[in-house]
């Protein structure tokens, strides 16, 4: 059996993409622990899909344009953001580093990224909040009693967080088959830190008991989204959005954007990816509404394709995940400056000085999907 390496203290030369940072993961984790983040749902025909139609888009190189003031600056929510990589929301990343979501932080505020913290981190809310002066969102999954989520609210507000991402495509968990295989089990030192002082700490998966009157018993609906907007001053993002009739009924509630994503191909296996939805539901909400999307975004270039179909800003997962595992919080603050140094060089030689410049013009082929899905 390979021996686990400790975190590296300065980044190898030989590490230059994104991409490196998943392929030296094994070895930094236990096998199991490997499956457990790189596996996706069912047959992982949405995961492939995530990469697949990302790579199918070509970006056209443009002459000649003056880019000499560019920058990657956006506004998301009111906020300033650096750049419209975001880190996206992932849980138990004590699995992979000591320091976890703390260390996560650490980078995002070396390198004036926004973050977004999970509910179910395994550092608590305030104390990630603290290791970082850049935005910070906070990831909120509804609870089974009001009271504890609402207490999560207060608790973000109260830590300096200006926004909540509310994830709504996973009242049921499915369970990855590569971790079902390679057995995995979470450990008991990677619990959820903000659900400590709750009775339930675990969010349910498929398999623990039956589905619609034991799984589904606490799901929320459209009722409590209404609900929680009604609870807090914070901006609220819904995160999981697929439909466009689901995304049209979010912002004539007051949602105040949308994050489309698939889970990174953990929960329903067989949708399409946020990427080939993005044009449609770009077309029904209009310009001006805030969306973000994730799954499947690896380098700058797939950035820069994300805003090109009409995202705000995208968000990275599993890249965070591994660039912790491999260097802690020194890899993933040199894994968020790839990711920006890159969409630099593509957005110069598109001829596309600023983020406002990148439009759909900047592909080589019309936006098609041949299976958008909805």
């Amino acid at each position: 059996m390979a021996t686990i390496r400790d975190p590296l203290e300065r980044i190898p030369a030989s590490l230059v993409s994104v991409s490196d940072y998943e392929r030296m993961a094994s070895e930094f984790l236990e096998p199991a622990t490997l499956a457990y983040i790189a596996g996706g749902s069912g047959n992982e025909q949405s995961l492939r899909a995530n990469i697949e139609d990302m790579a199918r888009l070509s970006i056209r190189n443009r002459l000649l344009v003056d880019c000499a003031q560019g920058h990657t600056r956006v506004s998301l929510m009111g906020q300033g953001i650096a750049h419209p990589v975001l880190l996206a929301p992932v849980g138990h990343q004590g699995l992979v580093h000591r320091d976890g979501e703390v260390a996560v932080a650490h980078g995002a505020g070396a390198t004036d990224t926004a973050l977004i913290a999970s509910t179910q981190a395994t550092r608590r809310l305030e104390d990630i909040a603290a290791a970082t002066d850049s935005p910070k969102w906070f990831q909120l999954y509804f609870q089974p009693r009001k009271e504890h989520t609402l207490a999560l609210v207060q608790r973000a507000e109260a830590a300096g967080y200006t926004a909540l991402v509310v994830t709504l495509d996973t009242p049921v968990q499915p369970l990855s088959r590569r971790a079902q295989r390679a057995g995995f089990q979470l450990p008991a030192h990677c619990q959820s830190a903000n659900l400590a002082d709750f009775s339930a700490q675990a969010r349910p998966t498929s398999g623990a008991a039956d589905v619609f009157q034991g799984l589904m018993a606490t799901a929320p609906g459209w009722q409590d989204l209404a609900w929680l907007l009604g609870q807090t001053r914070l901006p609220v993002i819904v995160k999981g959005v697929l439909d466009t009739d689901d995304a049209e009924e979010c912002q004539r509630m007051g949602v105040a954007g949308l994050i489309l994503s698939n889970h990174g191909g953990r929960a329903l296996d067989g949708v399409p990816s946020a990427l080939s939805v993005l044009p449609a539901v770009r077309a029904r909400l209009g310009a001006a509404y805030p969306l973000l999307i994730d799954g499947g975004i690896r380098s700058g270039y797939d950035v820069f394709k994300a805003l090109a179909c009409g995202a705000n800003a995208v968000l990275v997962g599993r890249p965070q995940v591994y660039a912790l595992a491999v260097a802690g919080a020194l890899g993933v603050a040199h894994m968020l400056k790839l990711f920006r140094d890159e969409l630099e060089l593509c957005m110069a030689l598109a001829g596309t000085p600023t983020v406002a410049d990148i439009s759909a013009r900047c592909l080589a082929q019309d936006i098609h999907f041949t299976n958008p899905g909805y």
